[in-house]
């Protein structure tokens, strides 16, 4: 297993949406009680209005030894040079405890990989006058297709995958080699019954199954056109890990034994503004000690 010099990540964490329909006292709360029930690390998507990099900041001064994970900062929600000096700053405040994760997010114009290759060369030849920081600043890319994972590989410190199957994962690990950093998100539904399990699963999974770049990177994966466009079973099944506590662990051990370093675990089927906090102390008590 790889893991990112000096970073305290683990085989799993807490990848969530919950944060933004939450006002900033709960968020204060949540993060603290996961840090307490041993979760290393929290990843933080970049959609709805929390704005990345000031997100991870409130959570990493919320918490003592939480890493915090952009999954992701969007590359067209600022130039890059702003993106490399918050990021610097962050390196420099809670040394090894921030990860910046950086994705296309459907920015007008250029190609996706065109456009992630030009932002880091330009947050690297950003003019930044402020001291160095403490730690490294350390980066992913959001990558599926084999030329932005070896962008991932070549210059980044590895790679954030969404929404894919243990087989993407193994594709991954052979396109990134031994060092680089794979770090894999999967959905998980706590519902035993398949038809109301499905019925959640499809409704998250909308919006995915109609983006273009998505659709690309499920039929690469060998679903069908009309597979994807009627969200069919064997799709839901394999991008949303339903059932009991047991069933869903034993699937995201998949990705481990495919080759991830680390899973992060998107609790879903929680109404907005309520919490997945129950869900997530389940999945402490089941799943850390065996990560330690």
């Amino acid at each position: 297993m790889t893991t990112i010099e000096g970073m305290r990540l683990g085989r799993y964490g807490i990848w969530t949406f919950d944060f933004e329909s939450l006002p900033a006292s709960r968020i204060r709360e949540s993060a603290r009680e996961l840090e307490e029930l041993g979760w290393p690390a929290l990843w933080i998507p970049e959609t709805d209005g929390r704005e990345a990099l000031t997100h991870a900041g409130f959570l990493l001064a919320a918490t003592e030894k939480l890493t915090v994970v952009n999954g992701i900062a969007q590359i067209g929600s600022r130039e890059p040079r702003w993106t490399q000096g918050a990021a610097l700053l962050l390196a420099d405040a809670y040394p090894n405890r921030h990860l910046l994760g950086l994705g296309f997010g459907g920015v007008p114009g250029p190609k996706p990989l065109e456009a992630v290759r030009g932002y880091l060369e330009a947050m690297d030849a950003a003019a930044i006058t402020n001291p160095a920081p403490r730690a490294p600043m350390r980066r992913l890319l959001a990558a599926y297709g084999p030329k932005m994972l070896g962008l991932a590989r070549d210059h980044a410190a590895g790679a954030h995958t969404y929404h894919v199957t243990p087989e993407h994962t193994a594709q991954a690990r052979e396109i990134l080699g031994d060092g680089p950093f794979l770090g894999v998100e999967h959905a998980v539904l706590f519902e035993t019954d398949p038809a109301k399990a499905r019925e959640i699963a499809r409704a998250h999974l909308h919006p995915y199954l109609t983006q273009p770049y998505n659709i690309a990177k499920f039929r690469r994966l060998g679903y069908t056109q009309e597979e994807i466009d009627g969200a069919a079973d064997r799709i839901v099944d394999d991008l949303v890990f339903w059932g009991d506590l047991d069933t869903i662990i034993t699937k995201l051990g998949g990705h481990l034994d495919a080759g991830a370093d680390h899973v992060g675990i998107q609790v879903i089927g929680v109404e907005p503004g309520e919490s997945a906090m129950p869900h997530w102390r389940r999945l402490a008590e089941a799943l850390l000690p065996v990560a330690a």
